[in-house]
């Protein structure tokens, strides 16, 4: 949303909805928009009840859930994941961008869509500090002692190293009869 304003020119209202914000002239935070776009008419329904009472015209980006009360213009679209409402936002700007002849059609936009990605700040920090950690010189990594590990050939501890050959070890014998049942009445675990 901060990214569509700042490419279309908007004013953007992140975060909570301040009730009477289009209906209370007392308020400090009273605005007079000409155009309210809301990202989730669910969310947003206290913004849609104002704008609805002040005559603004409404643009809604609504999934299959979202209720169409007192919205103009419903744009189809999944309003859940942060990469789709970033995308919607991106070709919204784009267009305004076209409508206005900032931009020309057959010249593309040079803006990324990652850019209008949310990233929390917490995130990246984080991030970057792995990529530093990532970034330290490994350790430098000795053979053990004796040469043993100088050629693949050499087989594990001196035996046969062909896939072929019996497996060794373990020694149970699958084949001897089972242990005796347990009397009955005792818990002979």
């Amino acid at each position: 949303v901060l990214k569509f304003s700042q490419y279309t020119g908007a004013n953007a209202l992140a975060g909570r909805w301040m009730p009477g914000t289009l209906t209370n002239q007392i308020t400090t935070k009273y605005l007079e928009p000409r155009l309210l776009i809301v990202t989730d008419s669910r969310t947003d329904s206290q913004a849609l009840k104002e704008a609805s009472y002040a005559n603004i015209p409404v643009i809604a980006l609504c999934d299959t859930d979202s209720p169409l009360e007192n919205v103009d213009i419903a744009i189809p679209a999944n309003n859940k994941g942060k990469e789709s409402i970033a995308l919607l936002y991106w070709l919204l700007a784009r267009e305004v961008q076209y409508l206005r002849g900032t931009l020309s059609r057959a010249s593309g936009w040079d803006i990324m869509v990652d850019s209008f990605f949310w990233r929390d700040p917490e995130e990246l920090d984080n991030k970057q500090e792995e990529e530093q950690e990532y970034a330290k010189p490994a350790e430098t990594w000795t053979a053990p002692a004796g040469g043993a590990a100088d050629s693949w050939e050499a087989g594990a501890a001196g035996g046969d190293s062909s896939w072929d050959a019996p497996a060794t070890g373990g020694g149970d014998d699958w084949s001897a009869a089972p242990a005796p049942a347990a009397e009955e009445g005792g818990q002979n675990w």
